[in-house]
């Protein structure tokens, strides 16, 4: 074949390859809706953390409480939801997940029933950790297995992991934007949130109800264990907390270590640096894509840091624009975090095992959520700028840790890792 044939011929493939790829249906765009719609819900309640504050006149340790029920939920959500999932398919698990959001939704909007506000805020959070929990874990599988052959043959490697990022992290983000300014400025702000939220999952259930199952039931008879890789326990599991423990002490801690300086102001300040954390979260992970997993974790651990750092500078200031700017890395952290360990659970997980392992990785994230309740507690001891500062040290370690952990060759080195392609699942 002569050079220009070769050249030719390459042109006409890569052409067949675009036009595939635009043919192509994009089901993971569906998949990903279901983790906006889930994300939004779950997150909306960050920036109403102050109203229930200044307006229902709940304690910091009570409303951070209200924060940590949720975890509380979440942890059995997941490390049920995902492995059930490989074993009896992902429709079957996150439909009904996404279904139960609306009414957790509807008993939250009874917090502003003075008769029933404590008790429905407690359940409704738990409900919400619970169904969070098993549409994180699966959506995300599912979001993974349509950005590969049969249902996306052009998507590389890192797609599903980028996307299902993408689309949990919108949802954490647009959900407290909308619900803080509708507790700001328009009626029933303790009610019309939530609706909004039920009235989105209403339309996001409709969109998921058809999409390809990509794990049919009785696939996988291994139940639900789910057995860690070494290179998960290295490398995955010192970092994983930070993930969601970055923006955590970004938007519900530093509203409180800036306490009184924010009055009239904590509920719009609050929902700013919501917005502001996971708005650089977002904006980060397309440039993460050009990163190894390796690389990202120890920036993305580097950032937190670094915004540990300067959020304990802006407590002892009493500076609300500093703490601007440690939301900003705070957020930078959390979107290289959250795209590095995804990448790197789906390069390890075993065929069959991704939904497990990928609601392991999620459950640990999940232990950040733990540090508002104990930094809160902890207040009597020591002030939040020394608070931070402990933290930040804490975080250092995880570095070193992950550091040491990643120095080796980036496939797991058990006999039970899947190819580095990132193909898992089927």
């Amino acid at each position: 074949m002569t050079a220009r044939a070769a050249k030719h011929a390459g042109r006409h493939q890569w052409h067949d390859s675009a036009a595939r790829r635009s043919r192509a249906p994009r089901h993971w765009l569906r998949a990903a809706a279901a983790l906006f719609a889930i994300g939004y819900g779950a997150n909306q309640f960050s920036s109403l953390m102050v109203m229930y504050r200044e307006q229902a006149h709940y304690s910091a340790v009570t409303v951070a409480a209200f924060f940590g029920v949720y975890a509380a939920g979440l942890a059995p959500g997941l490390l049920l939801g995902g492995p059930a999932s490989d074993r009896w398919g992902r429709r079957r698990l996150l439909l009904p997940a996404l279904v139960v959001s609306a009414p957790a939704s509807g008993v939250l909007a009874l917090g502003g029933v003075a008769a029933v506000s404590e008790v429905a805020l407690y359940t409704g959070r738990f409900l919400f950790g619970v169904v969070t929990g098993i549409a994180m874990a699966v959506g995300t599988t599912w979001a993974k297995e349509l950005s590969q052959a049969p249902w996306d043959p052009g998507a590389d490697a890192g797609a599903g992991a980028r996307r299902a990022a993408l689309g949990l992290s919108a949802g954490f983000g647009i959900g407290p934007l909308v619900a803080g300014v509708l507790a700001q400025w328009a009626p029933a702000p303790m009610e019309l949130p939530y609706l909004v939220h039920i009235a989105l999952t209403v339309a996001v259930v409709a969109a998921v109800a058809g999409l390809p199952e990509t794990r049919p039931a009785g696939a996988s008879r291994s139940g639900l264990r789910v057995h860690l890789p070494r290179r998960f326990r290295r490398v995955v599991a010192p970092m994983a907390p930070w993930v969601f423990g970055a923006p955590a002490l970004s938007f519900a801690v530093q509203p409180a270590a800036l306490g009184p300086r924010l009055a009239g102001f904590g509920l719009v300040y609050a929902t700013l640096l919501t917005t502001v954390t996971l708005g650089a979260g977002i904006a980060v992970q397309s440039w993460a894509r050009r990163t190894s997993p390796v690389t990202g974790s120890r920036l993305g651990l580097a950032a937190l840091v670094a915004g540990l750092l300067v959020a304990a500078a802006a407590a002892a200031i009493g500076s609300a624009v500093l703490a601007v700017a440690a939301a900003v890395v705070l957020g930078a952290s959390y979107g290289l975090c959250l795209v590095a360990g995804l990448i790197e659970v789906q390069r390890m997980a075993e065929p069959g095992r991704l939904g497990g392992l990928t609601a392991v990785f999620y459950a640990l994230t999940y232990v950040g959520f733990a540090l508002p309740v104990l930094l809160a507690a902890l207040t009597g001891v020591a002030g939040y700028p020394v608070l931070l500062v402990g933290v930040a040290l804490l975080a250092a370690t995880s570095l070193a840790l992950v550091a040491r952990g990643g120095a080796g060759p980036a496939r797991d080195l058990d006999a039970s890792a899947c190819s580095s392609d990132g193909s898992t699942g089927e």
